[in-house]
């Protein structure tokens, strides 16, 4: 049975915001970090989202099935698959932006590209789906695409292992678990909305975050940090959002091409705009020929499905 609703165009436009609002995010993170610590900044970002989203969750009422969010969460088996969810996010969220601190925007979008990649090859697995020829491809130039982007920091990455490389593989790990996270939220969308999900989650990160949460930082934050903070909360919101529902309307597959053009939209910001005190990987035609390789090998990995027999 399929677990889409066939609103395609909806669905693509969806995943499209996703793409853009994550392109972006990695700058404005940048911004509010060079005063505020990684941990708080998630911290703030999770507890907006939460805020915000939670008054349309409880006026929203019943789910279809005539059960309120939290008569289902009863289930111990619906509450653990939340909890597990909820967990593996939060954990996205804290590797993510720990590497993003030691590394740039754009290596940081290059590398969590991976997420999509694995995302796809799950679900390849998972339903025992075989590769094309035309994905087998997608694959090798997605992993070419990598070296030859990182071929200029080859000691960094892979010999010194300093910060630049630790943040590297901060977020590699970070994408990682987000695979599983996401494949968690495409079963849990056949019980709850994607609003009631992200909700959850939300608070789950908001509450995981906040013993750690440092606000001494806070009357030091300019006014355009605090308008970076409040847009790095609005970005989770709408951004998580847009990706669950777009999930719920087309198939993994193609969500996973669309945010493959992540990087490009955070690379071309970076390069066009210029940004006060914001450190930008080195773009040379080596780097730029690695960034398209692994953005095309996504896509190719994920819309070229073997043909039906």
């Amino acid at each position: 049975m399929s677990m889409v609703s066939g609103r395609w165009k909806f669905g693509l436009l969806l995943a499209l915001t996703t793409a853009v609002l994550w392109g972006v995010l990695p700058i404005a993170l940048k911004g509010v970090m060079e005063t505020l610590d990684p941990i708080t900044t998630t911290f703030f970002r999770f507890a907006l989202a939460a805020l915000l989203l939670t008054p349309y969750i409880l006026l929203r009422g019943r789910h279809a099935s005539g059960l309120s969010l939290f008569s289902r969460l009863q289930s111990p088996r619906l509450f653990l698959q939340m909890l597990a969810a909820g967990l593996l996010l939060t954990a996205n969220y804290a590797l993510y932006i720990l590497g993003l601190e030691r590394t740039t925007a754009e290596a940081a979008q290059i590398v969590i590209q991976a997420a999509p990649m694995l995302l796809l090859l799950s679900g390849i697995w998972l339903f025992a789906e075989r590769l094309s020829k035309l994905q087998w491809f997608g694959c090798i130039s997605f992993i070419t695409g990598l070296c030859v982007f990182f071929s200029p920091r080859f000691y960094d990455v892979f010999i010194a292992v300093n910060a630049y490389g630790i943040g590297v593989m901060l977020i590699f790990v970070a994408a990682l678990v987000w695979t599983g996270y996401a494949i968690m939220q495409k079963f849990l969308l056949q019980q709850f909305s994607s609003q009631e999900t992200m909700v959850v989650f939300y608070w789950i990160g908001t509450l995981a975050f906040l013993p750690f949460a440092d606000f001494t930082a806070l009357p030091q934050l300019s006014s355009l940090q605090w308008g970076l903070l409040a847009f790095c909360g609005l970005n989770t919101l709408i951004a998580y959002g847009s990706f669950a529902e777009a999930m719920a309307h087309i198939e993994a597959s193609k969500v996973s091409a669309v945010l493959a053009l992540t990087p490009m939209i955070t690379v071309t910001t970076v390069h066009l705009i210029p940004i006060p005190g914001l450190v930008v990987e080195p773009i040379t035609i080596l780097t730029l020929c690695g960034a398209a390789l692994v953005v095309g090998g996504s896509m190719l990995t994920a819309l070229g499905k073997p043909s039906p027999r």
